[in-house]
Formats: C-alpha cells, structure tokens, sequence
C-alpha cells in the first residue's frame, strides 16, 4: 500500500463538512466528500490517504505535527498546504514562507517528495490578505520550479471561481469550499501525486513549473 500523508489545515482536514480524525479520532466525522482526500482514496485502491488536517491553525502549528503526522507514518509523498490562517492572523509572508520552508527540508532529509498546493481563496479577505496569498503563492510555485523534491499544484485554481482567482466557485460558508471545490482540489491533487510517484526516490533531474487542475 502507498501512504499519501495529506498535512494540513481546514482545506485539508474538510471544514465545515468533515472533522479529520486528527479532530474526532479515531476515523474522523461528518461527510467524507468534504475532505479532499476522500475522492483519491476511493479512486485509487492502492494507495492509503491519511487526513492530516486540522481546522484553523496556521503553518507554524502544522509544522509542530510533522514528527507525528509525517515521519512517523513513513509515507512515499506528503501533501502540504497550510498558510491561509496565518494570513488571516496577520502573520507576515516570511514567517509563512520560512515555516513551509522548513516543512519542505524535514521532508527532503527523510527522502519524502513534496506535493506543495497554493493557498485556497476566502470570499471575505481584503486587498492587502490577497495581495500576501498571491506572494505565498507564488513563492510556493518558485520552489516547485526549483527545488526538485517539490511539486508544485495549483489548489487556488482548482476551487476559485473561474472568473476570479480571489474568490471561491463555492462556498457554504464564504470561508471554505463547497463539496465541488473539494473534488476539483483533490482530482488536481491527485494528478500530481502519481507524477510525483513516478519519479526516483530522491527528486527529478529538472522540476517542472505549476500544475494546473
């Protein structure tokens, strides 16, 4: 079985349909389609997604799980994507940066690849909120081009409204995505995923730049 460790905040854990088991352990509660792992594992048998998310905490609080959550779980890729709440606490960009930074060395050093996803919109962030996920994001999309065990997948994409990146297609609550954001996050998720197993223990020779949904 392939483990595929999905580590994360509420756009990973399925707020507000779902609490990862991480939340209400041992299995997690609620509706399942809301977590985007969900619609992997059932599509793909062989491998083992595990719901790493937890609603509201910011990059420096996911990265205090990785020991847990991560390495312990021994998993051939790991899923990051974490940085919107400190955004919306005020944290600065750096501070998100160094933190996911951090997240992606712990991995390399454990020859774990890195599946790295954009911060996902919240139809009620200001200009100067928008103006920070768009730095992350593109920083995030900078290291997936450069760092070669990084891949790069454009989770902002996959739930914003196609009309505009900085708002979401769905929501039930203006701050997450609805059950049809979550599938398209996981199905672009997913691609990338497999790509990721596909290459060599240890990164690609020459890493490409964003994938899209």
């Amino acid at each position: 079985m392939t483990v595929i460790v999905a580590l994360g905040d509420s756009t990973t854990a399925g707020t507000p349909y779902f609490l990862s088991p991480i939340e209400a352990p041992p299995d997690g509660r609620g509706d399942a389609r809301g977590a985007w792992a969900h619609g992997i594992g059932e599509r793909q048998k062989t491998w083992q997604l595990l719901n790493r998310g937890v609603n509201g905490e910011r990059t420096d609080q996911i990265a205090a799980r990785f020991t847990r959550d991560v390495l312990e779980a021994h998993p051939q890729v790991v899923v990051i994507l974490g940085g919107v709440n400190d955004v919306y606490q005020g944290r600065t960009v750096a501070h998100v940066t160094g933190q996911l930074r951090a997240m992606f060395d712990r991995a390399a050093e454990a020859r774990i690849p890195v599946v790295a996803g954009s911060i996902v919109p919240y139809n009620t962030a200001t200009p100067a909120q928008n103006d920070a996920m768009r730095a992350i994001n593109a920083w995030i999309g900078a290291e997936g081009a450069r760092d070669a065990n990084v891949w790069f997948v454009d989770t902002r994409a996959a739930a914003a409204s196609p009309g505009d990146p900085d708002r979401l297609a769905g929501s039930p609550d203006g701050l997450h995505p609805d059950l049809e954001g979550y599938r398209r996050m996981g199905t672009a998720i997913e691609v990338v995923i497999a790509a990721a197993l596909a290459e060599p223990r240890g990164g690609r020779a020459g890493a490409p730049t964003s994938l899209r949904p």
